[in-house]
């Protein structure tokens, strides 16, 4: 298993908003079509991988079982967009084991129950086609794996809310959650400002490039 992010640090970014990060982030970020089980929830924890190819078995079982607190699970569906290898009792299992999260690039099934017992879930939909179980078992654990048109490697940094999924390498990590927490500080204020009367205009003021935009089109005018 990949070595985890410390805890203390898995905690800060737990505080950080995806769309706080986008402000300053390009990469990184999975597609939006990969959603939230259950809303309203924000997690973020270390990823373990899982390429998971077959209809048939994977090594998905094995995965929960060693998976540590704190860790989120990646999975890799290689395409597959039918048949889903996440459910209620897999989901269960990793919330008696403490797993932070998991986001499966395909569907996934047993919604209400994932809701009501399991851990944060995001996928791209929900399939009551299940993968069938037995031989033969193929995939891969703990590889790098492409999920929402983003490389993951084991040991990434996986922060996942209402807004999308964020990946980073850990060393980058400390200087994004850093960057983050000020500007969700300074959104505080900025909303503060706004509460008493201020506007944005107050706020921030105008670019010079657009008073001067607006100044040549009102004088056209």
């Amino acid at each position: 298993m990949p070595e985890q992010i410390p805890a203390a640090l898995i905690a800060r970014l737990a505080q950080c908003e995806t769309g706080t990060i986008g402000h300053s982030e390009h990469q990184g970020f999975l597609r939006n079509d990969l959603r939230p089980v259950k809303p309203g929830v924000r997690v973020a924890g270390t990823a373990i991988t899982l390429r998971a190819p077959n209809i048939l078995g994977s090594p998905m079982g094995w995965l929960v079982s060693n998976a540590r607190p704190g860790d989120f699970i990646v999975v890799d569906r290689c395409g597959e967009s039918r048949h889903a290898n996440w459910g209620y009792v897999t989901s269960y299992a990793a919330r008696l084991a403490g797993i932070a999260g998991i986001v499966v690039d395909g569907p996934t099934t047993d919604l209400q129950e994932q809701r009501e017992h399991g851990i944060p879930c995001w996928c791209s939909g929900a399939s009551p086609v299940t993968v069938k179980g037995g031989l033969p078992i193929e995939g891969a654990v703990n590889v790098p794996v492409s999920v929402g048109g983003v490389a993951i490697s084991p040991g990434d940094a996986v922060l996942a809310d209402d807004s999308g999924i964020f990946v980073c390498p850990p060393q980058r990590l400390a200087e994004i959650v850093d960057e983050a927490l000020r500007r969700q500080a300074a959104e505080k204020i900025t909303l503060e400002r706004l509460s008493r009367g201020e506007t944005l205009l107050d706020i921030f003021g105008l670019p010079p490039a657009i008073g001067a935009a607006l100044d040549e089109g009102a004088a056209e005018r």
